[in-house]
């Protein structure tokens, strides 16, 4: 496994991050395809064996159960001080008028109930899921400064959002000198690749590590465009995300399978040794619910696609409309 810097920080990560949303209790939240502790444990160490150190999770996914999950395991395996452990804040939470979003009191609240689910005394990455419209950004910005100087979190990172919302935050936090965001994780992959018009440039001219989630497009890139699985049956949100129809998506798709067989690798394979070759990212985050998909991933990262093949797989995108935000 090779480790890179995150962003201009001087923490070390692996070439991946292995992210949790599939691991939690099915009964809680809205993921019923997610795979209970017993099951999660096992990918959980796989990757660590791997070389994986950096693990990704967020106080929403099945409502703590994965913090909870995530957590105990890695207790069980590895030495805290050697993984890097991030989560996020935003999502609901709780009903009531306080349950989610970016005021100071949910971040005050949040990080505490996420520090306990996950048993340590500090996160080393807090991420802010998506931007909240209804709070100040300076009341956001101050609050997580405060988490940081608290020794709860090492460092901050956020995702989805506009680029200029992303800009403005990065320079609010330098104009008060708050502790400032070093990492962008962005929806980014073959079938999305809107976040190449200004968040991509943005994140390189500022020093903002990325690292993109849904790097296989919720396994579409893996698969024919009218293969069925457990999770598409059951994941409203993705189906918002992809129109796997549309011609220009099946013929990006097309081209995966391809390349996949003339290489001889699976589909996984190709598509993420893109998304990883590309400009300012660090490290893709890949879910894993069976045992080849940690395989496929650590084995992408020694593909290199010859440049008439990344050609090949870029060509037939189409602008899409914005998504995952």
């Amino acid at each position: 496994m090779e480790y890179v810097k995150l962003g201009r920080t001087g923490l070390d990560v692996s070439r991946l991050s292995l992210g949790c949303m599939s691991y939690g209790e099915p009964s809680l939240g809205s993921h019923t395809w997610t795979l209970p502790e017993d099951e999660s444990r096992p990918f959980i160490k796989r990757a660590l064996e791997l070389g994986v150190n950096f693990f990704d999770t967020a106080n929403v996914y099945s409502l703590g159960s994965s913090e909870e999950i995530v957590g105990r395991a890695l207790r069980d395996f590895a030495d805290r001080d050697e993984v890097v452990i991030a989560t996020k804040v935003w999502g609901v939470m709780r009903e009531g008028p306080n349950g989610r979003g970016l005021s100071r009191k949910a971040i005050m609240t949040e990080i505490d109930n996420s520090l306990r689910r996950l048993g340590t005394d500090y996160v080393d990455l807090y991420q802010i899921h998506r931007f909240d419209p209804h709070t100040p950004l300076e009341e956001t910005l101050e609050a997580l400064h405060d988490v940081v100087k608290a020794g709860k979190a090492r460092y901050l990172g956020a995702s989805s959002m506009y680029a200029w919302q992303f800009a403005k935050a990065l320079h609010t936090a330098d104009a008060h000198g708050w502790t400032r965001f070093v990492t962008m994780q962005n929806h980014y992959n073959l079938i999305y690749r809107e976040e190449e018009r200004e968040m991509l440039p943005l994140c390189l001219d500022e020093g903002v590590g990325v690292i993109p989630w849904s790097p296989l497009a919720r396994g579409r890139l893996t698969r024919e465009p009218d293969a069925v699985t457990a999770r598409t049956k059951d994941d409203a949100f993705g189906e918002g995300l992809y129109a796997s129809t549309e011609a220009a998506d099946q013929a990006v798709i097309a081209e995966v399978g391809r390349i996949a067989r003339e290489r001889g690798v699976p589909r996984a394979q190709v598509a993420l040794a893109w998304v990883a070759s590309r400009p300012g990212v660090v490290a893709p985050i890949v879910g894993a619910t069976k045992p080849q998909h940690l395989e496929d991933a650590v084995a992408a990262l020694e593909l290199t696609l010859s440049a008439d093949e990344v050609a090949a797989l870029e060509k037939p995108y189409e602008p899409h409309r914005i998504a995952g935000q």
